[in-house]
């Protein structure tokens, strides 16, 4: 039976680790995780918030996805939407789920991210 969600991957080209980095680590403030050496040699990299761990692995056909995104639940979503923009990121307000508050944005090859906190009432 299923748990929990262990990790979401996302894809990512050769060669963007250290601009992914910077945005992951820096911009959201999630920590770099070692991946285990056998799949270190693949490339890519790996970042852990509290039990969110994100995986971005190498894609030689790399196109990001328009749609497809993972929903990464935060507090306080107006300091969080700020320490985005002030780390120059987009931010892009979304009113239409019922309950939440939440955006979109970018890490820096494209992939789509959600960003939402519940609303009280």
């Amino acid at each position: 039976m299923i748990a929990a969600v262990d990790h979401v991957q996302l894809a990512t080209p050769d060669g963007s680790e250290n601009a992914l980095r910077t945005y992951y680590v820096d911009t959201l403030g999630m920590t770099e995780i070692p991946k285990p050496p056998v799949l270190a040699t693949r490339g890519g990299c790996w970042f852990q918030a509290g039990p969110v761990q994100l995986h971005l692995g190498i894609e030689a056909d790399f196109r990001p996805a328009k749609k497809a995104h993972p929903g990464l639940r935060v507090t306080d979503i107006e300091a969080f939407a700020a320490r985005l923009e002030a780390h120059g990121a987009q931010v892009h307000w979304d009113g239409d789920l019922p309950g939440h508050r939440r955006f979109f944005s970018h890490d820096p090859v494209g992939n789509r991210l959600e960003f939402l906190e519940p609303v009280d009432g």
